[in-house]
Parts: structure tokens; C-alpha cells; sequence
């Protein structure tokens, strides 16, 4: 265990911390091509993109991850130290390598993108074994704060967590981390206490069918017994569907000018909006509006 804080998290993030390797370019890309662009290393994966927004909205949240005892693994959690997040209860392997992912990002959007998170999926239940057997909760005395969970973990462990008396009372809030990953939510979808985040390609995976827009799919998902759910489409509605009905806000227009960590954003700035009170459509708009600075690089990558 490395890192410390003096008081208690106010949210769990549950899910990949890697290295992100990005490169962007203006130009519109298909492929094959090679063209002239910028490349950067940062901390990144769903759980900590997360959790270093929901740090921007002044909550103090907490990983649960597996980071390797390697020269990056050191690396990484000295810079999420510095950026005030608690790394006590992430899982050290002195094993298995500290995970990693790499993208191509075009004037056309994301060209193409490797996640490399096989630490994190080899170290399974040593994962959440802070929330399992103390000293965040157990079975017996459940953890019962907010929860980011992202679906990087494997399909067995999210199934593990659906049934497990430990989430049992926890607020969850899970994203699928890819459309690769999408159909791991399932054993989650019907979770009393989770609101699933995805996108409309997503949603189609789940429900194996294609759907022409995000209304659309947040019905599809609801019949199909979801306690709650927020489907988003790019640059057209999102939509937010629970038992208080259906809320569809439109986003900000703006110049996009990077796409990776945007859907994670989105998620964070709803969460901070929700755990701080705000009202159902006040939150949404939030949500949007930060995601919108942060594609068109307003906000902090």
C-alpha cells in the first residue's frame, strides 16, 4: 500500500489506473496513414480519469486498482499522489507489470486504441479485497458511499460484485470502459443501487441491436430491468432514465479537439453533481457542459 489520507474518501474508484499514450493530430485520419502529431504519457484509465475530475469538483476520492511495484507502477502513483489521490488501498504486485493504454486520436476522432489492463484483470478479487474484508467494509458491515466502478474488471469479478453482500448498500455507478467491454455490465444492469453511464453503441451491444438514438436505447435498457441508466450520443441528446421517467438534455456545441477521457468526464461531473444535492436536470446539464470544455480543451486533461 502507498500513499495516505487523513480522512475518509467521499467516493471509491474501481477500476483501471495505467499510463495513457495518446497521439493526436488535427488531420482527418483512416487506415495506414502516417502523418506529423504530438504524443503524451499520462496518468489515465477509467477509474483514475474519474477520479481526477471528481478531485477538480473538490471531492477526495479514493483507488482501488492493481499498480505494479515497476519503475512506471512508482511512477504512477507518486503522480496521483500529487494530485490528492488516496492510493492506500490499491493492490501492489511486485508480478505483474503496471498496465497500459495507447491511441490515435485524428481530426476525425479516435482512428483506433489498445487497452493493455491484463494487471488489473490477472489480479481479480486482490482488488476489491479493501472493501471485502476491511478496512473500507465487509460482508457483515457493508461499505455504504458512492462507488465508480469501470468494466475493465473481468465479467466474473462485476458478477461477483452484483451478488455480493459487500456492494449490497453502496451507491454504484458503473461504465463499461469500451464498447468491448459493454456486454460485461450485464450481470450489473439490474442492480437495485447502480446507474449504468454508456454510450448508444454501447447500449447496443448490450441489447444486441442498433439503436438510432440514445432515447431509444435508455428504453431498451430499462425494460430489459435496469435500475437506472445514462445514455449518451456524442454531440446529439443524452438521456437519463429512471423511475422518475425519462430526461433528454442536449450539449453544448463545440470544436472537438480530443476524445479520450470525455465519457469518463461526463461521468465524474454527474456524480460530483449528484453527491453535492443538485437537482436531476441541473446535474445533467453539468455533466454535459464539462464534458463539452473538456473535448474542446478547456479543462484539465
Amino acid at each position: 500500500m502507498n500513499g495516505s489520507m487523513t480522512d475518509q474518501p467521499d467516493i471509491l474508484c474501481i477500476g483501471s489506473v495505467l499510463w495513457d499514450v495518446i497521439g493526436r493530430t488535427p488531420r482527418r485520419m483512416d487506415v495506414g496513414y502516417d502523418v506529423p502529431g504530438r504524443i503524451t504519457r499520462l496518468p489515465g484509465g477509467v477509474a483514475l480519469n474519474i477520479a481526477m475530475t471528481l478531485r477538480r469538483f473538490g471531492l477526495r476520492p479514493a483507488l482501488l486498482s492493481a499498480v505494479g511495484q515497476d519503475a512506471e507502477g512508482e511512477e504512477l502513483i507518486q503522480a496521483c499522489t500529487r494530485m490528492g489521490l488516496a492510493t492506500d488501498h490499491i493492490y501492489r504486485s511486485a508480478d505483474l507489470p503496471t498496465d497500459r493504454y495507447m491511441a490515435i486520436e485524428g481530426g476525425n476522432g479516435l482512428v483506433a486504441a489498445l487497452a493493455d489492463a491484463h494487471s488489473l484483470e490477472a489480479a481479480g478479487d486482490k482488488v476489491l479485497a479493501p472493501l471485502m474484508d476491511g478496512p473500507l467494509g465487509t460482508s457483515a458491515l457493508p461499505y455504504d458511499g458512492a462507488i465508480a466502478l469501470d468494466g475493465n474488471l473481468t465479467e466474473g469479478l462485476l458478477g461477483e460484485i452484483a451478488r455480493s453482500p459487500a456492494f449490497a448498500r453502496a451507491d454504484l455507478r458503473v461504465a463499461p470502459a469500451s464498447p468491448g467491454k459493454a456486454e460485461r455490465l450485464i450481470p450489473l444492469l439490474t442492480h437495485s443501487r447502480a446507474t449504468i453511464y454508456l454510450n448508444r453503441e454501447e447500449a447496443g451491444l448490450i441489447c444486441l441491436t442498433k439503436f438510432e438514438t440514445a432515447v431509444k436505447a435508455a428504453k431498451a435498457l430499462i425494460a430489459r430491468g435496469a435500475h437506472r441508466v445514462l445514455v449518451t450520443d456524442g454531440g446529439e441528446s443524452a438521456v437519463l432514465a429512471d423511475a422518475e421517467g425519462l430526461l433528454e438534455r442536449t450539449p453544448p456545441k463545440v470544436l472537438v479537439t480530443r476524445v479520450t477521457g470525455a465519457g469518463d468526464t461526463f461521468m465524474a461531473a454527474h456524480i460530483a453533481a449528484e453527491l453535492a444535492g443538485t437537482a436531476r436536470d441541473a446535474a445533467l446539464d453539468q455533466a454535459l457542459q464539462a464534458a463539452a470544455q473538456y473535448v474542446a480543451g478547456e479543462s484539465p486533461a
